[in-house]
């Protein structure tokens, strides 16, 4: 479980607004799991597969991946490195996501993804998964959250954390709010998710959303809203 300390710093940095506040002391010390991940070239293969897709669609393509791997006895990482983009076209991945998963291949094989990128501060190692193709900021700091978990990252471009912390505070600029709860805004995000899950969906929202809360089947990951890089 979450350590109790940062737990009450996260309650005493939401003084200032007593929704979020309230919906933290709901929501109790949360679990922080461990990666499920062997390495980041995985995670980055979901989440480059995920990008953009709503929970049903991207089971679907994971589906499809998952049949295709096992009808040449392979896994789905066996899939991406072999690099078959007719294959890979059709379990439902558009051309760019093929390119993009052929780029983390070649990021992998040329060293780029190897263990020293763990001790490298955030901005560092964001700046080198950004020079793969398809890998924007967003989905460097859904690595540095999730796989590395580092502890103070604040992901000004997802829509469901920058939204839930919008409703809570009405505030506009979230990366100031979020500064008051350094050095664990990855751990704000990850309640601010948490809360976003568990509240009630607003009736005239289609339930199809876009989203990456849904991991691959061959590799959980953790819940939020889907975006572009």
């Amino acid at each position: 479980m979450l350590d109790p300390a940062i737990y009450a710093h996260l309650l005493d940095a939401a003084r200032a607004h007593p929704p979020l506040r309230a919906a933290l002391e709901r929501a109790g010390p949360i679990r922080i799991e461990p990666s499920a991940h062997p390495c980041v070239a995985d995670r980055l293969f979901v989440e480059v597969v995920n990008q953009q897709l709503s929970v049903r669609a991207a089971a679907a393509v994971w589906a499809r991946i998952e049949a295709a791997a096992a009808a040449v006895g392979a896994s789905p990482r066996g899939l991406f490195e072999a690099g078959d983009a007719a294959l890979l076209r059709a379990c439902g991945i558009s051309g760019n996501k093929v390119r993009a998963l052929q780029a983390i291949v070649a990021a992998e094989t040329a060293g780029l993804l190897g263990p020293g990128l763990a001790a490298l501060p955030h901005p560092e190692r964001s700046a080198i998964l950004c020079g793969i193709r398809g890998v924007g900021p967003w989905t460097a700091d859904m690595v540095g959250i999730f796989h590395f978990h580092d502890p103070d990252i604040w992901p000004a471009g997802d829509v469901a954390a920058v939204g839930c912390l919008r409703r809570l505070t009405a505030q506009a600029d979230t990366a100031a709010v979020a500064a008051a709860f350094a050095p664990y805004r990855s751990i704000l995000a990850r309640y601010l998710w948490r809360i976003k899950d568990t509240a009630p969906a607003p009736a005239d929202l289609p339930a199809d959303l876009p989203t990456r809360t849904e991991p691959a089947p061959w590799a959980r990951r953790p819940r939020g809203t889907a975006k572009s890089g």
